[in-house]
This record gives C-alpha cells, structure tokens and sequence, in this order.
C-alpha cells in the first residue's frame, strides 16, 4: 500500500536546478512543497548548457516540456575537434529515439527562469540561508539565517556543491579541485565566423585547453566556454583577457579572435571542482540531490541533466512507497550508481593525437563511449 503524498511536507533547499526540478515534481504528486532559496532573487549567470532527450521527457511528463521549450534551441549532433579543426567525433545525440526528443541548448538564466515560472506563486521563498538542520528521524528542522525555523516531514537539500545539508549530516568532505579555470561568456552568433550556425555543439581539444561552442540560436548568440589547466584553486579566480589568451595559444585563429573579442565584464571565471562520492545520500526524513549529492566537473556536460532525473527519481520513489523512508533507499539505490560513475568519469579530460600531452593515460578510443554527454555546464 502506498502512503498518502497529500499530507506529506515537504521542504526543499535551493531553488536551482535540483531544487526547482523537484518542486515541481513532488507539487504534481499533490505534496505540500515549499522551497527556500538564500539569495535575495532568483538569477543564475554564465553560459549555456544542454538538456539531453531524458531531461525533456522529465519534463514533457511533469508539465515544464513547454516552458523550456520556448527558450532553448535544438541540436542534431555533437562534434569533437582538434585545435585546428581536424574532426574527431562526430555523433548524433544518444537517446533520440528512446524519449523522442532530441538535445535542446539553453541559456542558464531561461533555464531557471522557465522552471520557477511553472511553480505555484508563493511555492518559493527568497532570502532563506540555511544555517543548521536538525534531523529528528521521522521529521527534520531547518534554522534559517534570522532566527526562522521549519519543520518538514521530508528534507530535500538542493542546496549545490557547498551543501548546508551535506555538510552537517552526510559528509564533511570539502569540494576537490580539478586543477581548471572554466571562462564562459555568451556572444553574439554574429561574432563566431557561423562555426555553429547548424545549432550543434562543437567541442576543440589541445595545448591543455578545451573550447566549448554551444548555440543559442533562438537568441542570436553562443555559448563560449574555455576550460582551460590552471594549479589556481581560488574560487573565483582574478584573471585579465591577456590570461585567458594565452590558453588558446595554437588554435583556430577564429577562436583566438572571439577571445580577443570578449568583454571581461561578462565573462564568468570559476576554478572547476566536484565532490568525491558520498557514501549515504539519505536518513528517514532527509535526502540530497544534484550537486548536493554528486557534484561533477562539466567534461561531459552531466551535472543538470543528473539533478534534473534525481528530481524525476526521487518523486518517483515516493509515488510508489510505503513509507518516506523506503522511498529515499530506493531513490538512492536507483540514482548512486549511475552519477558514481558519471562523476568518474566526469573527471577525465578529452583526448587528441597529443592525448599523451594534454590529458596522460587516455586514449582516443575513449571519446565514441564517453562524449555522448557532451555540453558545457558546470
């Protein structure tokens, strides 16, 4: 016999991607949800990223499919190429067929932006930072910033890679660096030469640099990301266009040039980190997801999609439990080995002919089983 969803409360924290994803999932259910949000608005920078065909069954099924489609762009393909535009790889997206849709490319800010807008008003409450969490065993308490409490018969922490809820109940293990700068920035489509006026991704490897060209085409820009070896760990490191120039020394003098083109003041700079897999995502009345859970580095372009199939999951698991317990194991048995091993894989670079050079010990035999994934995000 499964429980009554009507009456469960249900708490998420983080109105990012995990966090809006299973807001909407767990309201369908007929769950009384409410999401906390620290920030005082609801905006995401950077660049742009890729929902793979799953994601956009999630969301075809779960009512959000029309939302994001308005704001994204579809994609035929995927290619891989050297620094000088000799092709490695070139793939149609996996699981067409499966979902009957194909990968869409989007702009962060749409992103977030499409998946609040399908929530109830006043399912999200800004100006919310967690603080502490009390787990009580059939219900847990958060203590905001403030002095605020809320008590909930469920716990969902979406609260990203520096987890409040991670931290203080599963694993006190702090975020590990890749040894990358990743510097995305959107341009204007008429800036990139039409090197991706066909809406595909296309990814450049070489010289210890990987260059990320993803089309926004229903907005008139592309998504361009350098990710690039660097020992700075600093989080959001400083660093001037003649830095970033630098890391395309040797390709494509296009490339080189939308580089020199970059306005500094919209690029965004973060050192790359992931977490190392955490043993236990869940107690009776707490559970973590996305990057909460399995933050990985953006090689393969997996982070969203993941949060966006463990907010699919987890409502899953629960529709069909007995318990809010037996749900949690079971989303954790259905989820943990799957981004277990995305993350590993996540942490491995691209490969070329200089594979010895930019990324030791791969070989390009990798690439046709693991660049499936591919988009930029992070």
């Amino acid at each position: 016999m499964t429980m009554d969803i009507t009456h469960l409360k249900i708490a998420v924290v983080g109105a990012g991607y995990a966090g809006a994803a299973a807001a909407k999932a767990l309201s369908n259910l007929g769950a009384q949800v409410t999401v906390y949000e620290q920030a005082s608005q609801i905006r995401e920078v950077g660049a742009g990223i890729g929902l793979r065909p799953s994601s956009m069954h999630q969301f075809n099924t779960r009512g959000s499919g029309e939302a994001i489609k308005a704001v994204s762009s579809p994609s035929g393909a995927f290619e891989i190429l050297t620094a000088d535009c000799r092709r490695i790889a070139q793939e149609e997206w996996p699981e067409k067929d499966a979902y009957g849709e194909t990968t869409r490319f989007i702009h962060r800010g749409d992103f977030i932006d499409a998946l609040v807008g399908v929530l109830p008003e006043g399912m999200v409450k800004l100006g919310h930072k967690l603080e502490k969490i009390e787990d009580g065993g059939s219900t847990a308490t958060l203590h905001f910033a403030g002095g605020e409490t809320a008590t909930a018969d469920l716990v969902v922490g979406a609260d990203g890679i520096k987890s409040v809820v991670r931290e203080q109940l599963f694993s006190d293990r702090q975020p590990v660096f890749a040894g990358e700068h990743a510097y995305r920035a959107v341009i204007d489509a008429a800036g990139t030469y039409d090197m991706v006026a066909d809406g595909n991704l296309r990814m450049y490897i070489g010289h210890g640099t990987k260059i990320y060209l993803l089309p926004l085409l229903h907005r008139g820009q592309v998504s361009f990301d350098i990710t690039a070896l660097n020992p700075d760990s600093t989080w959001a490191p400083t660093v001037t266009k003649e830095d970033i120039l630098r890391t395309v020394e040797g390709f494509d003098e296009r490339m080189v040039e939308m580089t020199r083109d970059l306005d500094m003041d919209t690029v965004n700079v973060r050192a790359v980190y992931d977490i190392d897999p955490v043993d236990v995502w869940h107690s009776d009345s707490v559970v973590i997801i996305g990057d909460a859970a399995h933050a990985m580095c953006h090689h393969q372009g997996q982070g969203a999609n993941s949060a966006i199939l463990d907010a699919g999951a987890l409502a899953d698991a629960l529709a069909g439990a007995d318990s809010v317990k037996a749900a949690l194991a079971s989303f954790q048995a259905a989820r943990k080995p799957i981004t277990d091993e995305l993350q590993r894989i996540s942490r491995n670079g691209w490969t070329d002919d200089e594979v010895n050079d930019v990324f030791p010990g791969q070989k390009p035999g990798q690439i046709a089983a693991t660049t499936t994934a591919s988009a930029t995000e992070g």
